[in-house]
């Protein structure tokens, strides 16, 4: 059965209503626990060393889907949490991510070179190449501390229950939403704040500032659905959505000083984002219009009407 980070039970789309609640109960068996986060924030050396796997996740997976380093960084997240920082070896973290990194492929049934993608870690430095079997043997190591739970439970399981209680009309509407939501979640998983929120409600804080981005003056509408579901709850979402927002921010903030000198499409799309946080009073005209904005950013050349939304 093939895995879908959306999907990763093989069969949850399939499940009565009656039986949803599963998915949110056994979602912490998937995760680290709470105390990882509190024991990497109290070690400078620990979150180095995260950082440092992390990065050379990133560098195997450049040319690959996105989903892959995000499989690939929950499993590191897990091991790390089970067995503890590894000794400090310069080849440790390397071979680490080799294994966290083949794991994901092989859930994403992703074809690739096992020296090819070494060979990026290297830089033609002349590097240590590790053989299969040692790869092998640390993916072992992994499985062992994971228990196996290779079909991990993360944000993107839960988008699209959340996207169906906004109750969203059009297919290309919705489908805007999850392409930017999904894109926060990646990006928030360096984070290692992001790491004391359970999966659910890292996808509904990432769906609430995503309508927000899109959709200011529907918001309301949005921020009531989550408030209303009794799966999540919205202290801790609100807590979420603080540091999702921070993170985006920075995004923000990137963009527009690399865009600061030059009237490119993306600095005039950030600086009327930007704009519109203060001036929420200018009509219904200005809000469709960044709406026509913002769509076209991420792909869909269609405007979407307010018929579109069921009224709250």
């Amino acid at each position: 059965m093939d895995f879908n980070l959306e999907n990763p039970l093989g069969n949850f789309h399939d499940l009565p209503s009656e039986a949803l609640p599963s998915l949110f109960l056994i979602e912490s068996d998937h995760i680290p626990p709470f105390n990882y986060c509190q024991t990497l924030k109290a070690s400078d050396f620990d979150i180095s060393v995260r950082r440092n796997v992390v990065s050379l996740i990133s560098q195997l997976s450049c040319t690959f889907d996105p989903v892959l380093p995000y499989l690939a960084i929950n499993y590191l997240d897990r091991f790390l949490a089970n067995q503890g920082i590894l000794q400090p070896k310069p080849w440790t973290n390397k071979l680490l991510a080799i294994a966290c990194f083949s794991l994901a492929a092989k859930m994403l049934k992703t074809e690739y070179s096992a020296t090819d993608v070494q060979v990026l870690l290297n830089h033609g430095d002349g590097g240590v190449i590790f053989e299969t079997q040692t790869v092998q043997r640390m993916e072992g190591i992994v499985l062992g501390a994971l228990q196996w739970r290779m079909r991990s439970i993360t944000p993107f399981s839960f988008i699209p229950f959340f996207v169906n209680l906004f109750r969203l009309k059009d297919p290309a509407f919705r489908q805007v939403l999850k392409d930017r939501a999904s894109e926060i979640i990646l990006k928030s998983q360096r984070e290692i704040k992001v790491l004391e929120f359970k999966p659910s409600v890292v996808a509904a804080s990432a769906l609430l500032y995503a309508s927000h981005e899109l959709f200011p003056f529907q918001y309301p509408c949005f921020l009531g659905a989550i408030s209303d579901c009794s799966y999540v709850n919205k202290e801790t979402v609100v807590q979420c959505y603080n540091v999702i927002q921070d993170i985006a921010k920075e995004e923000y903030e990137s963009v527009l000083n690399i865009n600061s000198t030059s009237d490119t499409p993306v600095n005039v799309l950030d600086e009327h984002f930007l704009s519109l946080e203060s001036e929420k009073t200018n009509g219904v005209i200005q809000e469709q219009e960044f709406k026509r904005r913002k769509i076209a950013d991420y792909g869909n050349k269609r405007t979407v009407p307010f018929s579109h939304f069921h009224q709250c």
